[in-house]
């Protein structure tokens, strides 16, 4: 599978058509701002879900979706009891129930943990915070019902400000993506360009300049990086993160563009 693209590039490169003057400020109320709430894991499972490359499956290393299958009875039960509400559980039904990510049932954060410490499950990112929830991946570019948290408002004000001033008819999805140092972003894809033909709007913004988000072309095993602080890539390519000494951090605003942009997009292309 090679690289496919946008409009015949690797990747947007949108610092060119985006006024990104604010960012060092935004930089600092993010630091700031993730120091004072409550963040998640996320991307535990992407060997299980299928969306991996088959030439670097091993990196993804514990996957909580093949912890969780064999997970024995009484690891279930402690498993369980660490819910939001465990209640709602049956130990017997074990196999009856998905848990994670595009699954019925959302790891309450100290699941996330205790798969974590006991089980060394991988989770690339550490520090996830949803400005905007989204449960579902294919409702992440409606906007339709849905509004930033009112602790986002709170502790993120000039970053949703600036994110509000985008070229987006509608916003979706807003969150904050971090890896903690010497992490990797495990090489995945969002979905199947063999059945997705369009590509989702949205933009990723790097405030500090620091986090190497690169694209995996798995028929030449190579990578391409991309060292922008604001674009737009074919989410249905393989992308990964690269590990570096120090941690970094993206915002990934999802929704739709308006059609100016999108015109402005083709021209500089």
């Amino acid at each position: 599978m090679g690289i496919v693209g946008i409009l015949g590039r690797p990747f947007i490169d949108l610092e060119p058509l985006l006024d990104l003057a604010p960012l060092p400020s935004l930089h600092e109320e993010i630091c700031l701002g993730l120091a004072q709430v409550p963040v998640e894991y996320t991307g535990g499972s992407h060997r299980s879900m299928g969306i991996m490359p088959p030439s670097r499956a091993h990196e993804a290393h514990g996957d909580y979706g093949e912890v969780l299958r064999a997970m024995p009875p009484d690891e279930f039960r402690r498993f369980l009891s660490l819910a939001d509400e465990p209640g709602r559980f049956d130990p017997a039904r074990q196999r009856d129930y998905r848990f994670g990510e595009e699954q019925d049932f959302p790891l309450s954060r100290k699941q996330l943990r205790y798969l974590n410490y006991r089980h060394r499950v991988y989770f690339p990112w550490k520090v996830y915070y949803e400005m905007i929830p989204n449960l579902y991946w294919d409702e992440k570019s409606s906007g339709e019902g849905k509004s930033f948290t009112r602790e986002a408002r709170r502790f993120f004000p000039r970053t949703i400000a600036f994110v509000q001033g985008l070229p987006f008819r509608e916003i979706g999805r807003c969150n904050i993506m971090g890896l903690e140092a010497n992490d990797h972003g495990t090489v995945h894809r969002d979905g199947d360009p063999a059945s997705k033909h369009h590509v989702d709007h949205f933009i990723t913004l790097c405030p500090a300049g620091n986090k190497r988000l690169f694209l995996w072309c798995e028929e030449r095993r190579v990578e391409l990086p991309i060292d922008r602080r604001a674009y737009w890539f074919n989410d249905s390519d393989y992308h990964g993160v690269e590990a570096a000494p120090f941690f970094r951090y993206s915002v990934r605003v999802d929704g739709v563009f308006t059609d100016e942009f999108v015109e402005k997009i083709r021209a500089s292309c």
